[in-house]
Order: C-alpha cells, then sequence, then structure tokens
C-alpha cells in the first residue's frame, strides 16, 4: 500500500512539474527570413548573395521577389526580380544573382518591392510578402 500511494505522488509530481513547461513555450512565428549578406564585385557587375531561411512550416515550390537598387543619390537605378526556385521548409539556403552592369560600390540601398511569386501547398499567394521578414548584414539598408 505505501508503495502504491508514493508511485501515485510521483506520478503527482511529476505532472504538475511539466505543466509549466507546456504552458510557457510559445510556437515559433512563421516567417520567411531574407538576409542580404553581402554584396561583392564579379565580373559580371555586383553579386548579391542572400540567405534565405523557410519557416512558413510549408514547402515553397517558387519563391520570387521584385527588387529595386538605389544608387548613392537615392535614385531607384534598376528593377529586377530575383527567383529563388523552390525553398523547403524549415531549410536555410544561400543564393547568389550577378547584376550584370551594377556597380557595388554605388548601391546604396536594397528594397524589396514584392513578392512577385509565392507558390506551395497550403501556402497563401500573400504569405512571402505578409511574413516577410528582412535582414541585412551587408552594411546596405535592406528591407520593404
Amino acid at each position: 500500500m505505501r508503495m502504491g500511494l508514493f508511485l501515485g505522488l510521483l506520478t503527482v509530481a511529476v505532472a504538475v512539474a511539466t505543466v509549466p513547461q507546456a504552458f510557457s513555450e510559445e510556437p515559433a512565428p512563421s516567417v520567411l527570413t531574407l538576409e542580404l549578406n553581402s554584396l561583392q564585385p564579379s565580373d559580371k557587375g555586383c553579386r548579391l548573395t542572400f540567405v534565405v531561411s523557410n519557416r512558413l512550416g510549408a514547402e515553397l515550390t517558387k519563391a520570387a521577389f521584385e527588387i529595386a537598387l538605389f544608387n548613392e543619390a537615392g535614385i531607384v537605378d534598376r528593377l529586377t526580380v530575383l527567383d529563388f526556385n523552390e525553398l523547403p521548409a524549415g531549410k536555410t539556403k544561400v543564393a547568389r544573382f550577378d547584376l550584370a552592369g551594377a556597380d557595388c560600390g554605388k548601391i546604396s540601398r536594397v528594397l524589396i518591392n514584392h513578392a512577385t511569386e509565392c507558390v506551395g501547398a497550403g501556402i497563401e499567394p500573400d504569405a512571402c510578402q505578409r511574413r516577410l521578414k528582412p535582414e541585412t548584414k551587408s552594411g546596405i539598408a535592406f528591407g520593404m
């Protein structure tokens, strides 16, 4: 009988100890992080390197963004679409884009104008824009 009482109390103690953990854990935010990691001169012009992390909870079979490049005077130099193709759920991917004729030293800002493609099973068409979290490690202003 004592052993039964002991096991009962032990079970209650374990259950009570785990309750705060169950309620304190918040779900991770559902976001698509797009980081402008670097700009480097290339043979073609300027190479932009991005690190993209798909935390939307589903695979993107197609993701593309129109970006605007601003020169040192703050004037839009060009608009271009960057196609990131497939972005598996829960994965991080590095993508590089060579922009022909662009001078990295004259780019002062990169603006994400809008998502031109956002396709995946269970993904709302505007999810790539609405849940986008831009970041930069390049020293260049980057955002929406």
